[in-house]
């Protein structure tokens, strides 16, 4: 039997275990040029949010009833297709289920094909992290996007999850001086160690002067990069400290994924007088240079300089329980679930 979970209703806030419901199906034998997965990992990420919602993002909605979609991991463990052999492991977008069927000309869950993974000698849950999709999010948002160079200023936002700490751990080994915010002295205390110059507790205080004492701290006078996963007060704190001509990435806005409350903007002038480009982007933005990405970020990982966190919730029960707690902090580095 296949067991997934599916959305039972659309949540109104913050989603709760009644949105949910799981569902059993039986395998069938496969056909021509199919293959089946068993995942052996699966990612839960705050965009998945947006889909619960009846209404089209740049994802389409999920669907009330049907199987769930998202980042996986998982191994071959039968196959009618000599491209994905018995033992291959494979990155897909069948998440949120132990096993899935792919091929046959099936249109793939998300639309995503499989993907069948190099060996590069890392753990299969970094394909959903470091080398995944969060970590493919800070590259590209960082180097791409914000095109951040040695020696300047970086302030990121939800330092300590799966994007912001790669994004601090690449800035770092890049030559950039890094400013994280995060909540909680635990978390604080592991920004630090990934090697941010200055860490802010959004939970203690307000960010602004908080971000104002560390530039000090630093001998800083503003910022050259904002690296956003968050919105609302870390935003505006980001535009009250830029220098001239600074650049936003802006990849997530967790703060309103819930509630979509308007968000108080003091600062917003700032972006003429200093010239800010704000923009915002999507990791499908750079499939093609994927490859670009892996080589340097393996690099990277087999060196030591960015290492992967995990907060792991063990079993498909704990699917829906991993993505609530997204929305509290639960989580340090990448939130994942393991079969």
């Amino acid at each position: 039997m296949m067991r997934a979970w599916t959305l039972a209703s659309r949540p109104v806030g913050l989603p709760n275990s009644s949105n949910f419901a799981m569902v059993e199906n039986p395998d069938a034998p496969l056909s021509a040029d199919e293959f089946r997965v068993t995942n052996g990992w699966l990612s839960v990420d705050p965009y998945m949010r947006g889909r619960m919602n009846d209404a089209k993002s740049y994802a389409d909605p999920f669907m009330l009833g049907e199987p769930m979609t998202g980042g996986a991991v998982g191994t071959v463990t039968e196959s009618n297709n000599a491209d994905f052999p018995v033992g291959a492991k494979v990155l897909h977008m069948a998440g949120w289920r132990d096993t899935v069927v792919f091929g046959g000309g099936k249109t793939p869950p998300a639309g995503m094909p499989p993907v069948k993974l190099p060996d590069l000698g890392v753990p299969d849950q970094h394909w959903l992290s470091i080398i995944g999709m969060p970590g493919g999010t800070a590259w590209f948002g960082l180097l791409k996007v914000a095109e951040a160079k040695a020696g300047e200023v970086i302030f990121v936002s939800a330092a300590a999850g799966a994007v912001g700490s790669t994004v601090t751990q690449i800035a770092k080994a890049k030559g950039m001086k890094v400013i994280g915010s995060a909540g909680g002295a635990d978390k604080c205390a592991w920004v630090k160690e990934l090697g941010a110059d200055a860490v802010i507790d959004y939970k203690s205080g307000k960010v602004l002067p908080q971000l104002m004492t560390a530039l000090k701290d630093i001998s800083e006078t503003g910022i050259d990069v904002y690296f956003d996963n968050v919105g609302g007060e870390h935003f505006d704190a980001a535009l009250a400290t830029s220098k001239e001509w600074a650049r936003f990435a802006i990849c997530g806005m967790i703060d309103v994924y819930n509630d979509f409350k308007a968000q108080p903007m003091q600062y917003l002038p700032m972006i003429i007088g200093k010239r800010i480009m704000i923009k915002g982007f999507l990791y499908p933005d750079f499939y093609a240079q994927v490859p670009e990405f892996n080589a340097d970020m393996s690099a990277l990982i087999q060196s030591g300089a960015v290492k992967g966190r995990e907060t792991v919730k063990d079993g498909l029960e704990k699917t829906p329980e991993a993505f609530i707690g997204l929305f509290s902090g639960e989580n340090t580095g990448k939130m994942l679930v393991k079969l």
